[in-house]
């Protein structure tokens, strides 16, 4: 009898710490305008293969912003601004110093040749610190639209009731079967 309440009380403590997790994902996610982050570092979502196979599209990427004055050297992997709304993460192949500054030049993993552009150090948002989780970003992706939001912090919710019920008629049954125990016994 206390393995099952003590397997009841993990159950509920994980039910529990999941909805606490996915309120903290969609809440961050929509405070940082879309992509979460926790102690200083940020979760980025992978949307190409350009990084293949060390970073798989679909992947979620721990990255550390950074701020213009930070130096990099070759096959450092950064995130970098290409426009206002698109991100890239690729490698650092070659350091460019010349009259207007640091520049980088960069190349996909899975590329066959370098980027077209070289990467102004003013665009550079971030660095990758080696941590990735395989196709979790499809989840994170869900998570940030409308329907996925309601879904990941409704569910968690029903499925605590649901336990919550099916817990709480189980103990009503063991109750009505220990009385009738008694009656019988005093009969």
């Amino acid at each position: 009898m206390k393995v099952k309440k003590v397997f009841s009380n993990l159950i509920t403590l994980s039910l529990i710490l999941l909805l606490i997790l996915m309120v903290y994902i969609v809440v961050s996610s929509k405070l940082a305008g879309g992509e979460p982050q926790a102690f200083g570092y940020q979760f980025k979502t992978v949307l190409s293969g350009s990084m293949e196979p060390g970073i798989k599209t679909g992947s979620i990427i721990v990255v550390k912003p950074v701020d213009e004055n930070t130096k990099y050297e070759k096959d450092d992997i950064i995130t970098f601004k290409v426009d206002e709304k698109n991100l890239v993460t690729h490698r650092i192949v070659e350091v460019v110093k010349n009259a207007n500054g640091v520049m980088y030049r960069t190349k996909g993993d899975n590329n066959k040749s370098e980027d077209m552009e070289l990467v102004l150090s003013q665009n550079v948002v971030a660095k990758y610190v080696g941590i990735n989780i395989p196709y979790l970003g499809y989840l994170t992706d869900y998570a940030k639209s409308q329907n996925g939001s309601a879904l990941l912090l409704i569910l968690p919710g029903l499925l605590l009731i649901g336990y919550s019920i099916v817990s709480i008629w189980r103990t009503i049954s063991q109750i009505e079967k220990a009385t009738n125990n008694k009656v019988e016994k005093s009969a």
